[in-house]
């Protein structure tokens, strides 16, 4: 990720807490794929697999994934400098800390808050709602942020490609308060989803286009580029621990999505089987990953430029993705601590939640907040749940065979949602 080396987390202890947190993970998802392979998952307001695929792709990611790639592919390439990654190519090593094996962190969240948590209801624990609301509000606060710091790079054109102006505040503030708003309604999350995804797939197909038909490229050179990710799987253990403090950055920033995602994506799963659901979380968004990565590569590798029209479009989806992103951590934190809009009002709904998302923005322009410990925070939640799990709910747990009966496979109960 674009992101300063002072920002990334420092010390033996943070690599064990982190690899620690890591092992336990993978294990868990394992332990479900065997308890409960086949089992039908359904949310409290499903909506259609399609559907559902479109919230967790838009929501789970941001403006990084369209733009980060261009940045990091050359320190990637530099073994020089950076022999840790010779075991791959930049493309396989971009796709390793973005795709596949993490995105398992959100099927593990996702499994456990529609299947697990009703029984369990450990995040009702008083302690434990206050830390998981503190990691949804300072890890929504990061991504407004990540947008701010990073929108010099995106659009040099209105600055001098190195500090934030006030442009870019304006872009930052008018994106928090649209999130602000639509989360105000659940079925807006549907509408900015697909929208999202179809302008993504758009923009992937217009970028391919202009590479491989229009420009010197082949579609032969597609699929030469795409192959090369075949190392990722090759070398996958390599991304099971963290390679170095750049990775751990990023692990922890997935550590940090993960349990609120989790929470969010849970609420609109389709009926689908354990393993389906799996798929749908692991191998769809990594395809379309797979594919943009491919064709963003293409342009680095051949030194392609991107048009100016390309670059607005591109960082329109990415504030887009940022929108949606905003919209769903805003919609859960509102929702756990019961400031929802039908309590509190239209008006004042969207005035508190934009005080406190630009300020909290600004916090971590300040350096005063770092994402590291949100991350650790989320680990010490998963250790939290599981023992609490030993302890107290062992029985109830084992005795799980289907989805809480109250969750009905209603599409259209997302309609009637507030």
């Amino acid at each position: 990720m674009h992101y300063n080396d002072k920002e990334q987390p420092e010390g033996d202890r943070m690599t064990l807490w982190l690899s620690t947190g890591l092992i336990f993970t993978f294990a868990a998802i394992a332990l479900i794929l065997y308890r409960w392979w086949d089992m039908q998952c359904i949310g409290v307001t499903p909506v259609r697999t399609l559907t559902f695929i479109a919230i967790l792709f838009t929501s789970g990611l941001d403006v990084g994934l369209i733009m980060f790639p261009l940045t990091e592919f050359g320190g990637y390439g530099n073994v020089s400098e950076n022999p840790e990654y010779a075991f791959a190519n930049p493309l396989a090593i971009e796709f390793g800390f973005w795709a596949f094996l993490i995105w398992g962190f959100y099927f593990l969240t996702c499994f456990y808050f529609a299947i697990i948590e009703p029984r369990v209801k450990f995040f009702e624990i008083p302690m434990v709602k206050l830390v998981n609301n503190v990691v949804i509000i300072g890890t929504c606060a990061f991504t407004a942020y990540l947008l701010l710091v990073n929108l010099p790079w995106y659009l040099p054109m209105l600055g001098d490609g190195e500090s934030v102006v006030p442009a870019f505040y304006l872009i930052v503030f008018l994106s928090i308060a649209l999130a602000v708003y639509s989360s105000s309604k659940v079925k807006y999350i549907r509408i900015l989803s697909v929208g999202s995804s179809v302008l993504f797939i758009t923009l992937i197909a217009g970028m391919w286009f202009r590479a491989f038909v229009l420009g010197k490229g082949s579609p032969a050179d597609f699929f030469g580029t795409a192959g090369m990710l075949g190392e990722y799987f090759a070398n996958i253990h390599h991304f099971v621990l963290p390679i170095n403090d750049y990775h751990e950055f990023y692990l922890f920033w997935w550590f940090a999505w993960s349990i609120m995602i989790g929470q969010f994506t849970a609420r609109f799963v389709s009926g689908i089987k354990t393993w389906q659901l799996l798929i749908a979380m692991l191998v769809v968004p990594s395809v379309a990953i797979g594919v943009w990565f491919s064709v963003l590569y293409y342009y680095h590798a051949e030194g392609l430029k991107i048009a100016a029209f390309t670059n607005i479009a591109m960082i329109s989806v990415g504030v887009l993705m940022v929108i949606n992103s905003l919209d769903s951590l805003i919609r859960l934190y509102t929702d756990n601590l019961n400031l929802t809009a039908q309590r509190l009002g239209r008006v004042n709904y969207v005035l508190f939640n934009l005080v406190a998302m630009v300020g909290l923005t600004m916090l971590f322009k300040l350096d005063f907040l770092r994402i590291q410990w949100v991350g650790a925070l989320v680990i010490a939640l998963y250790f939290g749940c599981f023992g609490y799990i030993l302890l107290r709910k062992r029985s109830e747990v084992a005795a799980i065979q289907t989805s809480p009966k109250e969750n009905i496979l209603d599409f259209r109960k997302i309609e009637l949602a507030g």
